[in-house]
């Protein structure tokens, strides 16, 4: 797969989990406003990503939909928010 190709599917995997993602009721330890802040962040690497593709960097694209996937799983590890990455769903329904 190319790099260009690469970048693209990870980039609709987060869209994906921007479109489907839940603010957990109940999670002890996150602030709802640094949550908050946190799916800023996210979503900003986002929009790097795509920013980055679209002028061909995509090295530079790779890296920062790779930031904002990590950010998303720390949260979700964290039980702030709830989620299914897209490549999981399509490897279960495969199965």
């Amino acid at each position: 797969m190319s790099l260009e190709k690469l970048v693209s599917k990870y980039i609709g995997s987060a869209e994906h989990v921007f479109g489907k993602i839940a603010v957990s009721e109940v999670c002890i330890n996150v602030d709802v406003d640094e949550l908050q802040e946190v799916l800023k962040h996210a979503e900003d690497y986002l929009n790097d990503a795509k920013y980055y593709r679209d002028k061909g960097q995509f090295e530079v694209s790779l890296a920062s939909v790779a930031y904002c996937e990590g950010l998303l799983d720390a949260l979700r590890l964290l039980g702030a928010v709830k989620f299914e990455w897209l490549a999981r769903k399509t490897r279960r329904s495969e199965k």
